[in-house]
């Protein structure tokens, strides 16, 4: 792992953090995750996470077997599964001797210079603490951008220009970007040299898919912030990535 103290914005997508039906929470992934962000901060590091899941946590709840068409649905899913998200980031950070702080945030914030300013404070003032990890996720009960379409991929790279990231980690349900024979890009320097290999299908949990993805990584590349794509579902990828080690796509700042 990096010996150097790095800020960090982790993004966790819904693929990575539902149940393999999609259908409430996996406790099991949340707790392997918050075991591997505790290490980072323990070594020194400063970690926030961005974070989907609320809907997929609300179909439990609301005994919904699929995701709702309706947008008015999803957005009471998300308002009924976010307090059982921050519920279940709660337990496991606790076992990491951690707190978690919950910042629900929309695109008009960061775009209004009185509440970016804010908002950046906030969190300057959390990770100062030492033993907070900030846990951000859109405001999806007033705002609808990220359940339409992107799965908080963009709010990621905003967050992480917010705050002046070091690095931008965004796990998925797969390995990175794949090229025409499936197989994992380790590097892109020119996103135009790939933007022919991106499909836009995605799994049957998220909202995004490797398009939005790529579009976040290309705005925090541009900001100077570098970006890994790699799998959430797999242990110690975080702690590699962390290392400087070559895992998933790696995306390296202009």
């Amino acid at each position: 792992m990096s010996k150097r103290s790095q800020r960090i914005v982790l993004k966790f997508g819904t693929g990575i953090l539902a149940t393999e039906q999609g259908i409430g929470l996996s406790q099991r992934q949340i707790a392997r995750l918050a075991r591997e962000v505790g290490a980072l901060v323990r070594a020194g590091h400063e970690c926030v996470i961005v974070s989907s899941g609320a809907v997929a946590a609300g179909l439990a709840t609301l005994g919904l077997a699929t995701k709702p068409k309706v947008l008015a649905a999803r957005q009471a899913c998300a308002a009924v599964g976010q307090s059982q998200l921050m519920h279940a980031y709660a337990s496991a950070f606790a076992k990491q001797g951690l707190e978690v702080a919950q910042l629900l945030l929309t695109h008009n914030d960061l775009d209004s210079r009185v509440r970016h300013h804010n908002a950046r404070n906030t969190l300057a003032h959390l990770l100062s603490s030492g033993n907070v990890v900030p846990i951000i996720n859109e405001n999806d009960s007033v705002a609808v951008e990220e359940l339409n379409f992107g799965d908080n991929d963009r709010l990621s790279a905003e967050v992480a220009i917010l705050i002046d990231a070091d690095l931008l980690i965004i796990l998925t349900s797969v390995d990175g970007l794949q090229d025409a024979q499936g197989k994992t890009v380790p590097l892109v320097r020119d996103f135009s040299e790939v933007a022919g290999l991106v499909r836009s299908d995605k799994g049957h949990t998220s909202t995004g898919g490797m398009v939005t993805k790529l579009q976040a990584a290309q705005l925090a590349v541009k900001a100077g912030i570098p970006v890994n794509i790699a799998s959430g579902k797999k242990a110690g990828l975080v702690y590699a990535i962390v290392a400087g080690k070559r895992v998933g796509t790696y995306f390296p700042a202009k």
